[in-house]
């Protein structure tokens, strides 16, 4: 039997932990809904709902890969009372592992795009209708967006080949401490310029007007979506890195910190983003189009914008990557304990899947963009079946697994999340009655109100 791989160093653990919850969402979806629910106010409800209902379930997956030391394809064998049938939830987590890099690889391959295009200089001078047709021009065009899905395909399926210490850990550590350094200079860029502070009043400052307008109701269930969605919980994604640390470290505080640089990300992509765009008078737009067609323009306006520009997409390039990584690692540690195959060749396997099924997401925008489901293209399909469905649903599972008799159960889920020095996880019966019943009811709740919202 071979020896099960550990992380060389606890920081390592944390950052690419933390690498895998920080994904492209933090920057492009958190700052907007901010702005637009009130500022300050959906901050803290946000980050109650985060500690509320995103810690308690990123502490249960930590948990259950240390306890079993098994990434999600065998960890409810080694866990779940004989005979039961928890071991089911890994065919859903590990679909959803898969059908997360489907559309991510796209979307990540456009950040190395831009920052490619920023390099070379393509923005130069170019008006705001230019800069909105480079986008549309590269989301219609397949072969060059096979060609970005490609390179970032290969640089995660290459790093993740040489194993976790030495290919994951190895890389992920620096690429993680650069995204911070580079998000501070653009942080300390985007504070100092003119009218900054009207910008940072539009994200920041609480406003009862704009919860007013959306309704107290629409807030709420916009932060608990928020805290919910941005940690890619209830796949399995975060149980593998559990696998690979030692009992040193009690898991809550861990997971805080994990939580901690998650928030960060999102909180300080929102300092660059609004005081930058009221500097110039540009609308902070929502969705994909903040990053490809605002920020661009922003970047125009600035003295040095191309330099600014190209650290930018450099930043988002690293978010999108470590996330990448992080869930390129899972698929591979699945595929090797389902079968007993090498890293190498767990790795070229898997990579050839993943690369094969990146493709029905760029011909939805392209050859078959008329193919529409429920108005929804394949990209957008793709992501409603994860972040609506598999990661929701998936985290009631974890809960109801590690909370009541039927699973592993709360007192040996609470000891092994106890072990090791740190915050320890609360064992009162108030806490543990909120877990289980109220929590679950909270998250179907979202999921319900998601396919209501589609209607």
């Amino acid at each position: 039997m071979e020896k099960r791989e550990k992380f060389s160093s606890r920081l390592g653990f944390i950052l690419i932990s933390a690498g895998c919850a920080i994904g492209l969402g933090n920057v492009w979806r958190f700052p907007y809904i901010t702005g637009q629910y009130g500022g300050g106010f959906f901050v803290l409800f946000y980050l109650f709902f985060l500690l509320a209902m995103g810690l308690p379930v990123v502490i249960m997956e930590f948990a259950m890969g240390r306890a079993s030391q098994k990434s999600m394809a065998r960890s409810y064998e080694v866990l779940e009372p004989k005979g039961s049938k928890w071991h089911i939830h890994k065919y859903f987590a590990i679909a959803g592992n898969y059908l997360l890099m489907m559309f991510y690889t796209t979307v990540g391959g456009w950040m190395i795009a831009y920052f490619v295009k920023m390099l070379k200089g393509d923005f130069v001078g170019a008006d705001s209708n230019k800069i909105a047709s480079i986008f549309s021009e590269l989301t219609s065009n397949r072969n060059e967006m096979i060609l970005w899905m490609l390179i970032i395909c290969i640089i995660g399926l290459v790093v993740c080949s040489f194993g976790l210490e030495k290919g994951v850990e190895k890389i992920t550590k620096p690429m993680m401490v650069c995204l911070f350094g580079i998000m501070l200079v653009l942080v300390v860029r985007a504070v100092t310029l003119p009218n900054a502070m009207e910008g940072l009043e539009f994200y920041l400052k609480p406003d009862i007007s704009k919860i007013q307008e959306a309704g107290l109701g629409n807030v709420i269930f916009a932060a608990m979506g928020q805290s919910f969605f941005t940690l890619s919980i209830g796949i399995g994604a975060l149980s593998i890195f559990g696998s690979y640390i030692g009992k040193e470290r009690s898991l809550p505080g861990e997971a805080l910190s994990v939580l901690i640089l998650d928030t960060s990300v999102a909180i300080m992509s929102g300092l660059i983003i609004f005081p930058a765009c009221f500097a110039f008078g540009i609308n902070p737009g929502e969705g994909p189009g903040l990053v490809f067609v605002t920020l661009p323009n922003v970047f125009n306006e600035m003295a040095g914008g191309r330099l600014w520009g190209t650290l930018f997409f450099l930043f988002m390039i690293f978010a999108a990557l470590s996330t990448v990584i992080a869930v390129f690692q899972n698929i591979i540690a699945c595929t090797r304990e389902l079968s007993g195959w090498s890293q190498k060749k767990a790795t070229v396997i898997n990579g050839i899947a993943l690369i094969i099924l990146s493709f029905p997401c760029i011909l939805g925008m392209t050859d078959w963009s008329s193919f529409r489901i429920a108005g929804k293209n394949i990209m957008d399909l793709e992501d409603f079946i994860v972040s609506n469905n598999l990661l929701p649903l998936g985290s009631v599972v974890y809960i109801l697994f590690c909370t009541t008799r039927y699973g592993w159960g709360w007192d040996n889920f609470r000891k092994e999340a106890n072990a090791g020095q740190g915050l320890k996880f609360p064992a009162s019966r108030a806490y543990k009655f909120y877990l289980t019943f109220i929590l679950p009811l909270v998250i179907l709740y979202i999921t319900v109100q998601a396919y209501i919202t589609m209607v």
